[in-house]
Protein backbone atom coordinates (compact mmCIF):
# COMPACT_ATOMS: atom_id res chain seq x y z
CA UNK A 1 0.00 0.00 0.00
CA UNK A 2 1.11 3.35 -1.11
CA UNK A 3 1.24 5.96 1.72
CA UNK A 4 1.88 9.91 2.07
CA UNK A 5 3.48 11.89 4.54
CA UNK A 6 4.85 15.49 5.33
CA UNK A 7 8.56 15.75 5.44
CA UNK A 8 9.42 18.62 7.31
CA UNK A 9 13.60 20.00 6.58
CA UNK A 10 15.38 22.22 9.04
CA UNK A 11 18.32 24.14 8.87
CA UNK A 12 20.03 21.96 11.93
CA UNK A 13 17.39 22.50 14.42
CA UNK A 14 15.64 19.37 13.69
CA UNK A 15 16.00 17.83 16.92
CA UNK A 16 14.52 20.94 18.91
CA UNK A 17 11.63 20.99 16.53
CA UNK A 18 10.66 17.47 16.39
CA UNK A 19 11.48 17.12 20.42
CA UNK A 20 8.93 19.61 20.70
CA UNK A 21 6.12 17.94 18.28
CA UNK A 22 6.85 14.84 20.78
CA UNK A 23 5.28 16.95 23.61
CA UNK A 24 2.50 17.99 21.49
CA UNK A 25 1.19 15.72 19.86
CA UNK A 26 3.00 12.50 21.77
CA UNK A 27 4.56 9.46 19.99
CA UNK A 28 7.46 7.74 19.87
CA UNK A 29 10.45 9.89 18.76
CA UNK A 30 13.36 8.62 16.69
CA UNK A 31 16.55 10.37 15.74
CA UNK A 32 19.06 9.39 13.17
CA UNK A 33 22.45 11.74 13.29
CA UNK A 34 24.70 11.67 10.25
CA UNK A 35 27.20 10.07 12.39
CA UNK A 36 25.40 6.89 13.13
CA UNK A 37 24.24 6.08 9.72
CA UNK A 38 25.81 4.06 6.81
CA UNK A 39 26.16 7.53 4.96
CA UNK A 40 28.46 8.73 7.84
CA UNK A 41 31.58 8.29 5.55
CA UNK A 42 29.50 10.12 3.08
CA UNK A 43 29.74 13.58 4.81
CA UNK A 44 32.38 15.86 6.47
CA UNK A 45 32.44 16.24 9.76
CA UNK A 46 30.49 19.34 10.33
CA UNK A 47 27.75 17.00 9.23
CA UNK A 48 28.33 14.50 11.69
CA UNK A 49 25.86 15.71 14.33
CA UNK A 50 22.85 16.94 12.26
CA UNK A 51 20.00 14.48 12.39
CA UNK A 52 19.90 12.84 8.68
CA UNK A 53 16.10 11.36 9.39
CA UNK A 54 13.62 11.73 12.28
CA UNK A 55 10.44 9.69 12.96
CA UNK A 56 7.60 11.05 15.52
CA UNK A 57 4.55 7.85 15.10
CA UNK A 58 1.61 7.76 17.32
CA UNK A 59 -0.59 4.99 15.19
CA UNK A 60 -1.17 6.22 11.89
CA UNK A 61 -0.35 9.74 12.45
CA UNK A 62 3.16 9.99 11.41
CA UNK A 63 5.48 12.99 10.56
CA UNK A 64 9.10 12.92 9.00
CA UNK A 65 12.22 15.35 9.34
CA UNK A 66 15.63 16.21 8.32
CA UNK A 67 18.61 18.52 9.30
CA UNK A 68 19.53 18.03 5.41
CA UNK A 69 19.19 20.97 3.30
CA UNK A 70 19.42 20.52 -0.23
CA UNK A 71 22.26 22.46 -2.15
CA UNK A 72 20.35 25.56 -2.80
CA UNK A 73 20.05 26.39 0.47
CA UNK A 74 17.06 26.77 3.25
CA UNK A 75 14.07 28.90 2.28
CA UNK A 76 10.59 29.00 3.07
CA UNK A 77 9.25 26.46 -0.23
CA UNK A 78 11.95 23.80 0.46
CA UNK A 79 11.38 23.09 3.54
CA UNK A 80 8.53 20.82 3.51
CA UNK A 81 8.05 17.99 0.86
CA UNK A 82 5.46 15.45 0.57
CA UNK A 83 6.85 11.89 0.83
CA UNK A 84 5.64 8.60 -1.11
CA UNK A 85 6.07 5.35 0.24
CA UNK A 86 6.02 3.09 -3.06
CA UNK A 87 4.71 -0.55 -2.18
CA UNK A 88 6.59 -1.84 -5.22
CA UNK A 89 8.85 -0.90 -8.17
CA UNK A 90 6.65 -0.40 -11.17
CA UNK A 91 4.43 2.45 -8.48
CA UNK A 92 8.11 4.24 -8.12
CA UNK A 93 8.88 4.63 -11.39
CA UNK A 94 5.36 5.35 -12.45
CA UNK A 95 4.61 8.14 -9.91
CA UNK A 96 8.23 9.45 -10.38
CA UNK A 97 7.76 10.03 -14.12
CA UNK A 98 4.06 11.51 -14.11
CA UNK A 99 4.85 13.34 -11.24
CA UNK A 100 7.76 15.32 -12.59
CA UNK A 101 6.65 15.74 -16.17
CA UNK A 102 6.16 19.45 -16.27
CA UNK A 103 8.59 19.73 -13.26
CA UNK A 104 12.26 19.36 -12.14
CA UNK A 105 14.15 16.62 -10.94
CA UNK A 106 16.14 17.21 -7.74
CA UNK A 107 18.10 14.00 -7.52
CA UNK A 108 16.82 10.74 -10.13
CA UNK A 109 15.74 7.10 -8.66
CA UNK A 110 18.98 5.60 -6.98
CA UNK A 111 19.00 3.05 -4.46
CA UNK A 112 19.72 4.27 -1.16
CA UNK A 113 19.16 1.96 2.28
CA UNK A 114 18.44 -0.82 0.69
CA UNK A 115 15.07 0.39 -1.45
CA UNK A 116 15.14 3.23 -3.58
CA UNK A 117 14.74 7.09 -3.39
CA UNK A 118 14.23 10.00 -5.57
CA UNK A 119 13.15 13.90 -5.50
CA UNK A 120 11.47 16.05 -7.45
CA UNK A 121 9.35 19.39 -7.61
CA UNK A 122 6.57 19.02 -9.66
CA UNK A 123 5.01 21.50 -12.38
CA UNK A 124 2.93 23.71 -9.59
CA UNK A 125 6.40 23.63 -6.87
CA UNK A 126 5.30 21.18 -5.30
CA UNK A 127 8.52 19.19 -3.22
CA UNK A 128 7.96 15.66 -3.78
CA UNK A 129 10.41 12.63 -2.34
CA UNK A 130 9.93 9.35 -3.53
CA UNK A 131 10.48 6.22 -1.59
CA UNK A 132 10.20 2.55 -2.36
Amino acid sequence: MTTLHAYLIFNGNCREAMTFYQTCLGGELTLETVKHSPMANDWPEEAQQKILHATLQKGPLMLLATDMVEAAGFFVGNNICLSLICEDEEAITTYFDKLSQGGSIKYPLHHFYGGKLGGLVDQFGIHWMLKL
